[in-house]
């Protein structure tokens, strides 16, 4: 796989409530992804950047919302792809130490 769609695949990570507390409770993260991305690329991205073992790779579609703005105008957000990552036993990812 090219080394550049590695660094294009994750987008940044999906740090929320959630997330954090799957990152507890069972060793999986989130990350926003590229719309195109496949799971076996967002896997070798993150066993590449983070260097360690990923065992399961779950994703979805994010639809974006519909927002009304000043008087009345809607907006629309952009869809996005999100992606859930469980690692291996003793793997975990420290985003304050990868920046």
């Amino acid at each position: 796989m090219n080394k550049e769609r590695l660094y294009t695949v994750l987008v940044e990570p999906h740090i929320t409530e959630k997330a954090t507390n799957l990152g507890a409770a069972s060793n999986q993260y989130a990350f926003k992804v590229a719309r195109d991305a496949t799971k076996r690329e967002i896997k070798a991205a993150v066993e590449e950047l983070f260097s360690v073992t990923v065992t399961n790779v779950t994703t979805l579609n994010v639809k974006g919302k519909v927002k009304r703005n000043f008087r009345g105008v809607t907006s629309r957000h952009k869809s996005w792809k999100k992606a859930y990552v469980r690692l291996a036993e003793g793997s975990s990812i420290d985003y304050a130490a990868e920046r």
